[in-house]
């Protein structure tokens, strides 16, 4: 991503030396650099909100469930992004064995479909 708004930095800002001065109908030389500025300008402030808004939060999240996925341990109770409620039993990679309902149903699931820990085991 940083190379990506350096390299695009620099083509605007090449574009900004070339383009600096033009000719109007009349033949009058006009400055156009400030008009260039705040187009600039006005996309590096796009981009910035872009990525305030929308990028960091983003990963944000997907740093804090990766990090409840690692730290999830067999006695956990946890809710899938099915609705299924169960208790941890075993972690194996990427797979989850869990146990659900009065008559102790036993599932597997994948480890990315848990979506939170409601209760942490008693260590």
């Amino acid at each position: 991503m940083k190379k990506f708004f350096a390299l695009f930095m620099a083509v605007l800002m090449l574009f900004a030396l070339t383009a600096c001065t033009t000719v109007d109908a009349e033949g009058n030389t006009v400055d156009s650099t400030g008009q260039l500025i705040m187009t600039v300008g006005m996309l590096v402030v796009m981009v910035l909100v872009f990525y305030f808004m929308i990028i960091r939060p983003q990963k944000k999240q997907e740093k804090e469930t990766a990090k409840m996925l690692d730290e999830l341990t067999p006695g956990d109770t946890i809710s899938t992004v099915g609705g299924i409620i169960g208790v941890v039993l075993k972690i194996k990679d990427d797979m989850v064995l869990i146990e659900t309902g009065a008559d102790r149903t036993r599932l597997q699931i994948a480890k990315w479909a848990v979506r939170k820990v409601e209760e942490k085991a008693n260590d």
